[in-house]
């Protein structure tokens, strides 16, 4: 008989869970609280509660070739860096081919994972789940959480203090989608990670003035490097890997800085990090 597994979230880990369950002549449930697949990748005009959150010109930033699964291609005529409604057709096609949607339970919701009493002798789970109302238990001999880490956005307003007199708008950067309602505007966009960047990008071309805050300044990296090759394609691999573990860590350091210095000299732009 089948091992039962419960899979939670039909996302990009969700997808290839069940998927891969399927390949091992496992049984696997999939339990997705919303209506459709794709997690992160499926863009709303309105965040989610429970739910990533993405604004709409999002394109990845890892390429195509090194992100897609292994054992199935994403078409040729797809950009190198897609688009996030390309990303969502991926999955769907995904999804498609490998029939995985009569696994899925969609607007179910997962309100406990607990231990059965005999775990120890028989390691199964008791998942309780939740549609329309109505609550389901079911045991499970194992189960998969594919739920994402970008859910709940992290708004530390203490380090602002004075911020309940601000007389202008903020928010986190989940709940912004678009560049429109910035025309004109003064904006600050605190944070030098991915999206604080790629949001200080977008907004410059709307609003009046766009000041971008960092603590400790970055190493900003393109996603194209030599030849027009994405960069993730020539520095993640196994020739590098292997070299990395044969030259120090400090001459590593040196030969990177040197190269993204060539681009813009970080000091120059008052970005260069502390850190190496």
């Amino acid at each position: 008989m089948a091992k039962k597994v419960a899979v939670i979230g039909a996302g990009t880990s969700g997808l290839v869970a069940i998927k891969t369950c399927l390949d091992e002549g496992l049984e696997p449930t999939c339990f997705e609280r919303t209506n459709d697949i794709g997690g992160l990748w499926r863009f709303n005009d309105d965040p989610e509660d429970g739910r990533a959150s993405i604004y709409k010109s999002v394109i990845i930033n890892t390429s195509k070739e090194m992100m897609c699964y292994s054992d199935f291609p994403i078409p040729e005529d797809y950009p190198n860096f897609m688009h996030n409604s390309k990303i969502f057709n991926y999955f769907r096609m995904y999804a498609e081919h490998f029939q995985v949607f009569k696994y899925i339970h969609f607007k179910t919701s997962v309100l406990s994972i607990k231990k059965c009493p005999d775990f120890a002798t028989t390691g199964q789970w008791e998942v309780v789940t939740e549609k329309e109302g109505k609550q389901e238990a079911a045991i499970f001999d194992a189960v998969l959480v594919c739920t994402g880490h970008h859910t709940n956005a992290h708004l530390p307003l203490d380090s602002f203090p004075g911020i309940e007199r601000f007389k202008g708008k903020y928010f986190h950067s989940r709940d912004y989608k678009n560049p429109q309602l910035f025309n004109g505007k003064r904006v600050i966009v605190i944070g030098i990670g991915n999206s604080g960047e790629d949001i200080a990008v977008e907004l410059s071309r709307t609003a009046s003035q766009v000041f971008l805050s960092t603590r400790r300044g970055s190493w900003v990296l393109n996603r194209v490097s030599d030849y027009g090759y994405p960069i993730d394609m020539l520095h993640v691999t196994r020739f590098l890997n292997h070299l990395k573990q044969a030259v120090p860590k400090s001459m590593l350091n040196w030969i990177g800085e040197s190269k993204i210095n060539k681009r813009f000299d970080h000091a120059n732009y008052g970005l260069k990090p502390s850190h190496r």
